[in-house]
């Protein structure tokens, strides 16, 4: 008789949701280490949580909105007319609107099989993963309001850097017939197919967009809740155990050594842009940088897996190296700036 343990383990593996999984590891491994502190982090976790629930909420109401409006279809107008006013718009909207890049993977695919230029969607490829309204107000609640105005100038700015020199080489070999033969198009976030046609501000009139609102809102609201609080208690257990001096050493100063240290730590450690937020929140609390910090959530977010991901199944290896060299490169000069008005 075939034994089917080992097929059955993977099943239940595959579907146990990590987030939650770690973050229950976290709390054992408090209580069974060190007993005394367990409650202290649970206590922790949870203020925090309290403390960044109203930004929650708003930025999820916010966003299930925009989804049921099908709000997403004024993309299009960024791929419309010139190329450099569509890189300036395709920035804009990346680092305004509440879409990431694998949620509007369709839409984009489309628009480069319809002759869209590489640079206006590289624009908007490196500005969506780094801010969205829920991300800029749970950023503003936890890091303040001069951090996130500073991460949404940077992120556009970033945009508008990878998008007017992907044009200006658009010839070259790097950027010459861009797609993958057979670009695939699945996605990372659960991609639906959006709304089509013009927005519907007066959503609660059709069945269907009231459903979407509905759904997003319990999506949404569970997604930010599993990442903040295993962030959050990621915050505890390191303000708790890493030594402040430690942080300090590495990712302290005023150096660009540091900055660029902190883009490139930031690159392969991400969770994601709302779990980051907590975690710069506890490094900045033991002496990181100011300009590490920000290079740290920029080069972060553009590098996670959801925003490559997105990237790496519509075009060439290259194009991919190009996005992650324009990612770090903006990381950098981002952290110098911060670093030098902060």
């Amino acid at each position: 008789m075939a034994d089917t343990t080992a097929p059955t383990l993977r099943r239940t593996w595959r579907s146990l949701d990590k987030a939650w999984l770690a973050l229950v590891l976290i709390f054992a491994a408090v209580a069974l280490l060190d007993p005394p502190q367990f409650w202290p982090t649970v206590t922790f976790t949870a203020g925090a949580l309290l403390h960044t629930a109203p930004f929650i909420v708003f930025a999820v109401l916010a966003v299930a909105y925009m989804k049921a409006t099908g709000a997403e279809t004024l993309l299009a107008k960024a791929f419309e007319g010139r190329q450099a006013r569509m890189i300036v718009l395709a920035a804009l909207l990346g680092g305004l609107s509440p879409f990431c890049s694998c949620e509007v993977i369709p839409f984009i695919a489309a628009m480069l099989a319809l002759g869209a230029p590489l640079g206006a969607v590289m624009a908007f490829w490196l500005a969506s993963p780094l801010m969205d309204p829920a991300m800029f107000l749970i950023t503003s609640g936890t890091l303040g309001w001069d951090f996130a105005i500073a991460k949404t100038v940077a992120a556009i700015g970033i945009g508008m850097f990878g998008g007017f020199t992907t044009m200006v080489l658009a010839r070259s070999v790097v950027f010459a017939d861009p797609l993958r033969e057979k670009p695939q198009v699945g996605g990372c976030c659960g991609v639906k197919k959006p709304f089509e046609g013009k927005p519907v501000w007066r959503f609660w009139s059709e069945a269907d967009r009231t459903a979407t609102f509905r759904e997003n809102i319990i999506e949404n609201g569970v997604f930010l809740l599993k990442w903040l609080a295993l962030a959050y208690a990621i915050e505890a257990v390191m303000l708790e155990y890493i030594p402040a001096e430690t942080i300090g050493a590495v990712l302290g100063g005023d150096g660009i050594g540091t900055i660029f240290l902190g883009a490139l730590v930031g690159a392969p450690a991400y969770l994601n842009g709302y779990a980051a937020v907590p975690l710069v929140d506890a490094l900045l609390a033991q002496g990181m940088s100011n300009g590490a910090a920000m290079s740290f959530v920029i080069a972060g977010g553009v590098s996670c897996i959801p925003a490559a991901i997105a990237v790496w199944a519509l075009v060439k290896p290259r194009v991919f190296a190009a996005y992650l060299g324009f990612a770090i490169t903006g990381a950098v000069l981002a952290g110098m700036a911060w670093h030098a008005i902060a």
